[in-house]
């Protein structure tokens, strides 16, 4: 994969994905070095989607790994197909044929799971590792260590190298604190919610339709909530656009706080959070505005 600053700031824009100056460098870093970038932040903020932009600049293969609460080996790296194994058994006992063991753990049944794919493919791959912090501890020793030898044995059929080092995105919504090994291995990037002016330029790129005064009072108002209300979850990034996409499929050109009460469900999918908001809605797009330093109309 080609790699260099400004190629990697162009290829970021050209793909909608508003990038700062921190991030372009820890990517730029884990690119070059060739090891694990660790994104950390709040759920919402685009940590996935680095991922996923990665893979389309470089049009490669995204294997995704999502994580999840007693996720194994098996689950992670690779499995036997019993099924089938059980049915080349019964097929050949049928038939009065021997069953020899080297030809049910063979490459015929072997189902490779997001791991051992990321490290058998032939062109470079973006592996996505999707909220890490979910896993236990004893996984998550498993994973830096293949995350640091990028081969794995299999003992049917021995040691399975890497052909190519795939991109490593691993992400975590910081619920469980990751281990010092794994932090080691990895290049670390914290991403935090955006600030009223990168939120609406985000929206402008991904909803160019919403027009510059709706970006920004969107933006505006979003960032408002998450900063002075207490919500149980805070609108991420995505919601922020549904929000905006929204707005634009209802017309709207430009904010009110009437608006902002009756549309409050698409940004907030809590109730008390709901309520909360429309308690505070007269005055708040005033608010959000002059808290921006928006033009009031």
């Amino acid at each position: 994969m080609p790699v260099s600053m400004g190629w990697l700031r162009e290829a970021f824009a050209a793909d909608g994905y508003i990038a700062g100056d921190e991030l372009l460098v820890a990517v730029y870093l884990a690119l070059r070095l060739e090891k694990p970038l660790l994104v950390e932040g709040a759920p919402g903020v685009g940590k996935t989607e680095i991922a996923k932009a990665l893979a389309r600049i470089h049009g490669s293969e995204l294997i995704r790994l999502q994580c999840y609460e007693g996720l194994d080996e098996a689950k992670a790296l690779y499995e036997w197909n019993y099924q089938r194994q059980l049915i080349h058994i019964q097929v050949a006992r049928e038939q009065g044929l021997a069953v020899v063991e080297r030809d049910l753990f063979s490459e015929e049944y072997l189902l490779e799971r997001p791991l051992l794919k990321a490290i058998r493919a032939r062109e470079r791959p973006v592996l996505l590792i999707d909220e890490c912090d979910k896993t236990d501890e004893e996984f998550e020793a498993f994973l830096f260590e293949v995350l640091s030898d990028f081969q794995v044995s299999i003992p049917e059929l021995g040691t399975v190298p890497c052909r190519q080092v795939p991109v490593v995105v691993l992400t975590s919504n910081a619920e469980r604190e990751l281990s010092d090994g794994l932090r080691r291995r990895c290049i670390y990037l914290y991403i935090d919610f955006p600030d009223v002016a990168k939120e609406t330029r985000i929206i402008q790129s991904r909803i160019p339709e919403a027009g510059e005064r709706l970006a920004a009072e969107a933006a505006a108002v979003i960032g408002l909530l998450r900063a002075e209300l207490q919500l149980k979850k805070r609108p991420s990034i995505a919601e922020t656009l549904d929000w905006v996409r929204a707005l634009t499929a209802l017309d709207v050109a430009k904010l009110d706080d009437v608006t902002v009460a009756r549309t409050a469900n698409v940004f907030l999918k809590n109730r008390d959070d709901i309520d909360q908001v429309r308690a505070k809605a007269p005055g708040l797009v005033a608010k959000a505005r002059e808290r921006a330093k928006l033009p009031r109309e």
